[in-house]
């Protein structure tokens, strides 16, 4: 009788194949490194990359040697998934820890920050740290943004199982592909998206930023992920005196926009359909959400302080309602300052919690979720004013939604908050945060944001158990949390 193989065998089989194709990955700072090595900044040896490098291809090498490409279902590619993050993060981590002689736990929570585009930082004085670690900061985030899995994708497009792969981590809107054939599909969504940064990057660098900055920026914008290399982030140019601050600011608005919104949708822009920019539901409502809380922004700030420097106050607000609706991050004022009044502050919860468009690059809920959410509403009230026997189906795009999608979503849903009661009590009860405090933290963890009321150094202090709740909390947000409860089931091994 021929033994069994093992349920979870194949899953370490595609792992050893990422991990090979991240070991190179992971060699890219090198050129950054050599680069600026006469910079006038202290650089991390270059054993800092190579040492991690190598353990990752050992690893691919020892892991893939038997690999047979057989498709996955849906649970084995779900845990494949969770597996990938966490233990990509964990070699990420390296370079960190190395380099900057940092606890392995601050590594670890830098790197899940990249991957998960959540934006957190543990790290003080960006301004001096070796420009080749900022580089890797920039660069986890840019793979993070569209789905470290989709490199791997590369390695087992023949195996039968991309499908499955790529549903697993949790783009919304694959029935629309642009092209038949996942791969081919993700060829396409990657071109658009190394576009886009292209073109940020060469706007910023011709709006006065050197090209080092506009790369690292053009990295963290289109993947709506917020790291920056400079301690003040985008405050930083206007600081320093740079004379095009307010294009730059306004050039990160625009990758910001366009990572936050469906890459469907940029496909089909560029083929002509200009009409794919409302022509859905999520679009329209991705529209409405931005102009309304800007203006509301705005306004508020007219009021508590008067129509002065109206040009500034409108591109501030646009600024930050950019940032936060796309879960970027990037700040050019404090959120906690009197510049925001509350109203501003309680309009930058909402966009934590609602994120971008599904299929993009951002966190958060994702706007389709909540405008059904809202449907939903709207149809009780209906079937109570009319009685239950009214025919009130949730239509989007002209068609119907599933009630099995509906429960779903309101399942994500309920499970976000209570993952968010949790976390912040476990925050406030491991350190001296204040409830509020404690809230916007792990709000800024699930929603894979990066601000929140904690300032940096406090999150540097905190309790080994807050940071990984918050580790946790980023990882949850990102594989939209089912990924996350399996790998703690017995039975989703077997």
């Amino acid at each position: 009788m021929r033994n069994r193989v093992p349920y979870f065998l194949p899953i370490f089989e595609y792992l050893g194949a990422l991990f090979w194709v991240f070991g190179f990955v992971m060699l890219v700072p090198l050129i950054v490194l050599f680069a600026y090595a006469d910079g006038g900044r202290a650089e991390v040896p270059s054993w800092s990359y190579v040492a991690p490098a190598a353990l990752a291809l050992l690893l691919g090498v020892l892991l893939k040697h038997r690999l047979t490409f057989k498709p996955l279902d849906a649970r084995r590619a779900m845990l494949l998934c969770a597996l990938a993050w966490i233990i990509l993060s964990a070699l990420a981590a390296l370079p960190f820890n190395i380099g900057l002689g940092t606890s392995y736990l601050d590594a670890y929570f830098e790197s899940v920050s990249g991957f998960t585009t959540t934006g957190i930082t543990m790290f003080e004085g960006l301004d001096g740290m070796p420009r080749s670690l900022l580089f890797w900061r920039a660069l986890t985030q840019w793979v993070g943004g569209l789905g470290i899995f989709t490199f791997f994708l590369v390695v087992a497009r023949a195996g039968g199982s991309a499908p499955t792969l790529f549903s697993a981590e949790s783009h919304e809107n694959l029935s629309k592909r642009p092209a038949p054939g996942l791969f081919s599909t993700l060829r396409i969504l990657w071109s658009i998206y190394a576009a886009f940064t292209a073109l940020t990057v060469a706007a910023l660098a011709l709006e006065g930023m050197s090209f080092y900055d506009a790369l690292a920026h053009g990295l963290t914008a289109v993947s709506t992920a917020g790291f920056s290399t400079h301690d003040a982030s985008i405050d930083y140019f206007r600081q320093a005196g740079y004379r095009h601050f307010a294009a730059i600011e306004y050039t990160l608005i625009a990758a910001m926009v366009l990572g936050g919104t469906n890459f469907f949708v940029h496909y089909r822009v560029l083929r002509g359909e200009v009409r794919a920019l409302w022509d859905s539901f999520e679009v329209r409502l991705w529209w409405l959400l931005l102009a309304v809380c800007v203006a509301l922004v705005a306004l508020d700030h007219f009021v508590k302080f008067g129509l002065e420097e109206v040009g500034d106050t409108l591109r501030c607000s646009a600024f930050q309602v950019a940032a936060l609706a796309t879960t970027t991050g990037y700040a050019t004022k404090d959120l906690s300052s009197s510049y925001f009044p509350s109203l501003a502050k309680l309009i930058f919860l909402i966009l934590m919690v609602t994120g971008g468009c599904a299929g993009s690059t951002a966190g958060g809920i994702k706007v389709l979720r909540i405008g059904v959410l809202l449907k939903t509403v709207g149809r009780q009230t209906r079937r109570a004013l009319y009685g239950h026997s009214a025919v009130t189906p949730i239509v989007v795009d002209g068609a119907s939604v599933a009630p099995e999608e509906i429960r779903r979503i309101a399942g994500l849903f309920f499970t976000w908050v209570c993952l968010l009661v949790v976390g912040s009590g476990v925050l406030a009860l491991f350190s001296d945060l204040g409830l509020l405090e404690a809230a916007s933290g792990m709000f800024s963890a699930l929603g894979n944001i990066g601000p929140s009321f904690i300032p940096v150094k406090a999150m540097i202090q905190l309790h080994p158990v807050a940071k990984i709740t918050l580790i946790l909390g980023m990882l949850a947000g990102r594989l939209e949390i089912l990924p996350i409860l399996l790998l703690f089931s017995r039975r989703a091994w077997r």
